[in-house]
């Protein structure tokens, strides 16, 4: 009996001691992850340098090459793909002209509107494949009228302009980039009253501030001739079919028509030129002299607001095509938890080469497949399903994106624990980071396990607080990338991260692989710290029994905004009392879910649970994946269906930009316009909303009816 007991015992311990052997912690495979041994900035390099070798605009030939290329790599490290495609409207320009006519005795001068070719230019050969400089959705028309300057193009520029007498209606504006996006720009333009924009990119900005200042390629700022092409959309997907996708078979689709009522594509004709060419038009500008912030580099001419003497004749003829675009799809299905998502999100169509944007960001997401395709070989299995999404037709106004979501809407609002995307991974030194703010603490204690590219003493969060107490995070309620369909759209958790903060040389000819290998990032070891940044975080979230959310820094946020807007209408007779009180109800939610976490950490442990209540883990995990969705209203904003989100959506006039509560701070706005008591109304209305949903989120984090 003895004999027969110490054999039972020796193989209960042999075969455990195999279990341990041969299937390793989730630990030791993340620790696995970001080792030496599983990164490779060769490879990397490698897959920008493919991904660039040619222009590869949305629906175009060699963009679907690229998907090929994307497509081939998941598959060959163990990663079910596939490609779902959409057929949708994109625009290419057709025909366009911009001549100015100065005062007389000076001739008129017809702009080239080319980008220049440097000199021992390696893709010379392929130069011819960029596609003429335009604006994605810009009205076809021709225009003749005085040119204003118009700054930034901003609301408060204009009213500037109105302060000091002059009026632009029947102008054409001049308008630099920078500060706001672009299609708000011409949006603005046309509240102003003007009939044409043309936005120019400036030296003072992109330039390096002159003083004889060299440019690409002998250093990283824009040459004279460069040109910032991009979208004028003001919206998201395909704007044919708005909130619903767009099927490669027959589909419901709006007209043209029907698409300038809905208010999102411009009505009056714009395009964007170059620094030298800004400069030239703004010569000929006269009148009152702009305020000294208005004003360009040292070498730059005085700026003058106009409008005239200088008269322009602008003319764009665009051509709206119906696309096909691929969105490459790969599944590493989950161990345990198949039906729960992670999705790692990026997206391949660039307006030229794309070296920074967007295929830094893929070139990194190819790595992070390697990664795990690597630990695969190993044994690992997540416990959770991780999806890699490579989007099209993201610079068209996030397209590819929002119809994958739109097509897949319940599916994924019930089923993704997160979303993680990297647009631009690496565009020079420095981690930034954006997040809803139940995210925030994962991200923190990723940095700390990753080292800084550019100092191996340190981590990349020993950098990031460098001159900081705390990190910054930012917020994901502008409209800059693809989190957006899934934040504002269906409300999912999101993050959002980079190295570096802006580039000179952003969606021109010169944004290629010479550019990265010289400035963005010479050693590909940022490219490399944004893969381990990235796998991680979606590793601790594919991986971990409870998810790593945190609602008190939701909390926090929510309370700091609700502070903001107090101050805001302290001189109003507006209660705040509904917003204040969810949001203490929330607290209480949050401090509630930690503590049961912590008890279960601390006093039954994991493997207690899985045996005894695997439903409680379960059930946690889905109080915490789904408080997020509690935050969206099914009505959406008003004026604004498609933003379902109503914490989080970018700004009214700036797409770029990201407001808290933005349904309140519309209502505001037009309040103080109108100061009627109807008006007032609707902001106390929209505080109770935005209340209501807070309160919706608390009782999912608490996880009892009431």
């Amino acid at each position: 009996m003895i004999n027969r007991i110490i054999t039972t015992i020796v193989s209960i311990t042999t075969s455990l001691s195999f279990f341990l052997i041969a299937s390793p912690s989730k630990p030791y495979y993340h620790s696995l992850y970001i080792s030496p041994s599983l990164s490779n900035n060769r490879s990397i390099s490698q897959h920008l340098y493919t991904l660039t070798r040619r222009p590869h605009l949305a629906g175009t030939a060699a963009n679907a090459e690229a998907a090929s290329y994307v497509l081939s790599t998941l598959t060959s490290n163990h990663i079910k793909s596939h490609v779902a495609e959409y057929a949708v409207s994109l625009t290419y320009p057709d025909t366009r002209s911009l001549t100015l006519t100065h005062p007389p005795p000076q001739p008129p001068t017809t702009f080239s509107l080319q980008q220049e070719v440097y000199k021992d230019d390696p893709y010379a050969d392929v130069a011819d494949q960029v596609e003429p400089t335009f604006h994605a959705y810009a009205k076809s028309g021709k225009v003749t009228g005085p040119v204003a300057y118009v700054n930034y193009g901003r609301v408060e520029d204009y009213t500037t302009i109105k302060k000091t007498g002059i009026n632009v209606t029947g102008s054409i504006v001049l308008a630099r980039y920078g500060k706001i996006y672009r299609g708000d720009i011409v949006e603005n333009a046309y509240d102003a009253g003007a009939i044409g924009v043309l936005i120019y990119t400036d030296r003072k900005d992109y330039g390096g501030g002159g003083g004889g200042t060299k440019w690409f390629p002998d250093d990283r700022w824009m040459p004279p001739s460069g040109v910032q092409v991009g979208t004028v959309f003001n919206g998201a997907g395909d704007p044919t079919t708005p909130g619903w996708p767009s099927s490669i078979e027959v589909c419901e689709r709006l007209s043209e028509d029907d698409v300038e009522k809905a208010g999102d594509v411009p009505l009056i004709p714009s395009l964007p030129i170059s620094g030298a060419d800004g400069e030239e038009i703004l010569r000929a500008i006269g009148g009152v002299v702009a305020d000294d912030e208005w004003q360009g580099d040292e070498d730059a001419p005085v700026y003058r607001i106009g409008p005239g003497p200088g008269i322009i004749d602008l003319s764009y003829m665009g051509k709206q095509v119906i696309s096909t675009i691929q969105n490459v799809i790969g599944i590493i299905e989950g161990a345990e938890e198949p039906d729960r998502f992670v999705i790692l999100g990026n997206h391949r169509d660039a307006w030229t080469f794309g070296a920074v944007d967007p295929n830094s960001g893929t070139a990194a997401l190819l790595e992070v497949a390697e990664r795990f395709g690597k630990l695969q070989e190993k044994g690992w299995k997540p416990r959770r399903t991780i999806i890699f999404c490579n989007w099209d037709a993201e610079e068209y106004g996030l397209v590819g994106s929002t119809e994958w979501v739109e097509e897949n809407r319940e599916m994924l609002a019930s089923k993704v624990v997160a979303y993680l995307n990297v647009d631009i991974a690496v565009a020079g030194a420095g981690f930034q980071a954006s997040a809803t703010p139940q995210l925030d603490q994962l991200i923190i204690e990723v940095t700390k396990q990753v080292q800084d590219p550019d100092n191996s003493s340190q981590t990349v969060y020993d950098s990031w607080v460098k001159t900081t107490k705390y990190p910054e995070i930012g917020r994901l309620g502008g409209g800059g990338s693809d989190y957006a369909a899934f934040v504002q759209h269906i409300g999912v958790p999101a993050t959002d991260i980079s190295f570096g903060n802006g580039y000179p040389v952003y969606h021109s000819m010169y944004d290629d692989f010479i550019w990265m290998s010289k400035f963005g990032d010479p050693m590909f070891r940022r490219h490399v710290a944004a893969a381990s940044i990235w796998g991680l975080v979606a590793l601790q979230l594919a991986d971990e029994e409870i998810l790593p959310f945190n609602y008190s820094t939701y909390v926090y946020e929510l309370q700091k905004s609700a502070e903001d807007l107090e101050t805001e209408l302290s001189d109003k007779s507006i209660s705040l009392i509904p917003l204040f009180k969810s949001i203490e109800k929330m607290k209480k939610a949050a401090i509630q879910i930690n503590d049961e976490i912590k008890e279960i950490k601390e006093k039954k442990g994991w493997a207690f649970m899985w045996k005894n209540q695997p439903w409680r883990m379960r059930e946690i995990n889905d109080r915490l994946m789904m408080a997020e969705r509690a935050l969206t209203d099914r009505d959406g904003l008003s004026g604004r269906p498609w933003y379902k989100h109503l914490i989080y959506a970018p700004s009214k006039h700036n797409d770029y930009g990201s407001k808290c509560f933005p349904g309140i701070d519309d209502a505001v706005e037009i309040a103080n316009k109108l100061d009627t008591k109807d008006s007032w109304q609707s902001v106390q209305h929209e505080i109770w909303r935005v209340s209501r949903a807070i309160t919706q989120a608390s009782l999912v984090l608490h996880g009892e009816l009431t």
